[in-house]
């Protein structure tokens, strides 16, 4: 039994995530993720909310709560939609847990003692209005490229140029207003990721099986231009995880939080003693799984993501785990994703533009989105969503072929003979023939799977659902019954055992789907079919199974239009 550590990017605190989001990370994790525990392997599956930050000041201010009571108002909400999605996170945690603020502040103390910390005096925005340093997204003015009245301090989301502060026209307050700004000094701590360029150089290209997306960003960050640059870890802001060195003071640092980018990724091991910890485990159950002095060095950990958040974890997290000095477990593979775009432009969270994971449910269960999403998957290039190809797919591939192969079956089993898998008949040579074909291509799907290629395992999955129905167009239990009952109780019994095969197989795409199909023929036996003959006689003569309701409803041309309609705008 292999042991599998997989990590989701962790998703931002402010508001409910876009279905480009879910394809970019936490839903094709959750895929990996079921399909090991469906080949019997240990698996411990970890996300979390990222809470620091400063649009987490941002957006509670605008909700008019204190940011505390809106990152635990907003975790619950995205807590609550994850587990609606089928997400089988074995714990979802927070980056503002006390485990993360203890590890985060445990890392700094180690880098520091590593002499991989800087202390840098630099010139920052003050507002004497809001009595605090501004950091670069609280600042908002007039962008000097385009003209755009709203652009932040880092980036004009109209043009996006980036930007410095002080290259704002007319720079305010982005929390009160106010053009009351000042520059002053303030220092920083500044992780020396340039002393580690060669150490992380030589860790990347130890990763010859890394998705090419992968590498080539990670590369283009250690050699483009001056190389890889240090990076400020601290921030003049009231929420997040205070600066210390281990449990001391820093001397200097008083009132300074450390970057979001710098504990968030930390949270990943910290979610780890959470999950721990809620489940009145021991430390070495969570250790286990993230220290090679305690038991991880047979685990293989996987993480998944968006392709925006790839440098951070091939370089910036990486250099925290290096540059401590401690055995800690690093990644063995990341698969990272293009983005999925929305209807002929992009999906936005501070837009409001495409279809969020809450309306998405409103509309439709969600195997039907994970179908959608996974079998588009945006990985060797972006993709694109668009409400055609997502009712011809949803139509095409659950209803005419999955959910109709299910209620054909049943419904012709339950006029001929009842109720139950009927006896008599053997296999024939079309019956091999399929349980031959459908071998192959359960292996392929294996193959797939474990390579972590979502597309391909998607399409070989249609494909077994494809042969199935073949087989019942040729064998034409229907037909065969006029002539030989017996030869169609075979006929019958084989594609009723389907269906549990079917099941199986679908539970990580469609595990709803899956449930109800298993439901349906009353089984409990959820084993990968390891021998696929020995799995399509599962199920024996006299087993009582029932008719399900329509796996999946068709989706209408006018639900159609009427959605496409609803989700051209943005959101309120």
């Amino acid at each position: 039994m292999a042991r599998i550590l997989i990590t989701s990017a962790i998703p931002y605190i402010n508001g409910i995530k876009h279905l480009g989001n879910l394809i970019g990370s936490q839903l094709p994790a959750d895929l990996y993720a079921r399909y090991q525990r469906g080949r019997g392997n240990e698996v411990l599956f970890l996300c979390a909310t990222d809470e620091h930050g400063t649009p987490a000041e941002l957006a509670a201010a605008k909700a008019g709560k204190p940011v505390a009571e809106y990152c635990a108002d907003m975790y619950a909400v995205q807590a609550d939609i994850a587990k609606r999605f089928g997400l089988s996170f074995d714990h979802f945690g927070r980056s503002s847990s006390e485990q993360n603020r203890h590890l985060t502040q445990h890392f700094a103390g180690k880098l520091d003692e590593a002499g991989l910390i800087r202390e840098v005096s630099e010139k920052q925005v003050y507002s004497n209005a809001d009595g605090r340093f501004l950091p670069d997204r609280y600042i908002e003015g007039t962008c000097p490229n385009c003209g755009y009245d709203r652009a932040r301090g880092d980036q004009c989301e109209n043009c996006t140029k980036q930007l410095d502060p002080t290259d704002l026209i007319e720079p305010r307050s982005a929390i009160s207003g106010s053009t009351d700004l000042e520059v002053r000094e303030t220092k920083h701590l500044y992780l020396r990721q340039s002393a580690m360029k060669d150490q992380l150089d030589a860790w990347i290209d130890s990763k010859t099986d890394w998705p090419i997306l992968t590498t080539s960003i990670a590369k283009k960050w250690l050699h483009d231009g001056d190389g890889l640059q240090d990076r400020g870890i601290t921030r003049d802001l009231d929420w997040g995880v205070p600066v210390k060195k281990g449990d001391q003071d820093w001397p200097g640092m008083e009132g300074k939080v450390f970057y979001v980018w710098f504990d968030a990724p930390i949270e990943y091991i910290a979610c780890a003693k959470e999950w721990a910890d809620a489940n009145g485990k021991p430390d070495a159950d969570w250790e286990r799984w993230w220290r090679s002095d305690k038991g991880a060095d047979d685990v293989r950990y996987v993480q998944f993501m968006g392709k925006d958040n790839v440098p951070f974890h091939t370089l910036s997290f990486p250099a925290t785990i290096l540059g401590s000095g401690e055995p800690w477990k690093m990644v063995d593979h990341l698969k990272s994703f293009n983005y999925l775009n929305y209807d002929g432009g992009q999906f936005s969270t501070s837009q409001g533009r495409g279809v969020f994971m809450d309306q998405a449910l409103a509309i439709l269960p969600a195997d039907y989105w994970r179908w959608w999403l996974l079998s588009h998957a945006p990985e060797s290039s972006d993709s694109e969503f668009t409400w055609e190809n997502f009712q011809q797919s949803v139509n095409k591939d659950l209803a005419d072929v999955l959910g109709n192969f299910v209620s054909r079956i049943t419904k012709f089993c339950r006029s001929k003979f009842g109720e139950s898998v009927p006896e008599g008949g053997t296999f024939g040579a079309r019956e091999q023939e399929l349980i031959a074909d459908i071998t192959r291509r359960v292996r392929a799907y294996e193959g797939h799977m474990e390579a972590m290629e979502v597309r391909k395992s998607a399409q070989e999955l249609r494909a077994i659902w494809v042969a199935g129905n073949e087989y019942l167009q040729s064998a034409a239990p229907w037909s065969t019954f006029k002539e030989d009952p017996e030869q169609a109780a075979a006929q019958v019994r084989l594609g009723l055992n389907l269906i549990r095969l079917y099941a199986v197989l679908s539970a990580p795409f469609i595990p709803d789907a899956s449930a109800k199909m298993l439901s349906a023929m009353n089984t409990l036996d959820t084993s990968w079919p390891e021998d696929v003959e020995a799995a399509l006689n599962a199920l024996p003569a006299g087993h009582a199974f029932s008719v399900p309701d329509v796996l999946f409803a068709k989706i209408a041309d006018e639900d159609r239009d009427e959605w496409q309609e609803k989700f051209a705008g943005t959101r309120d």
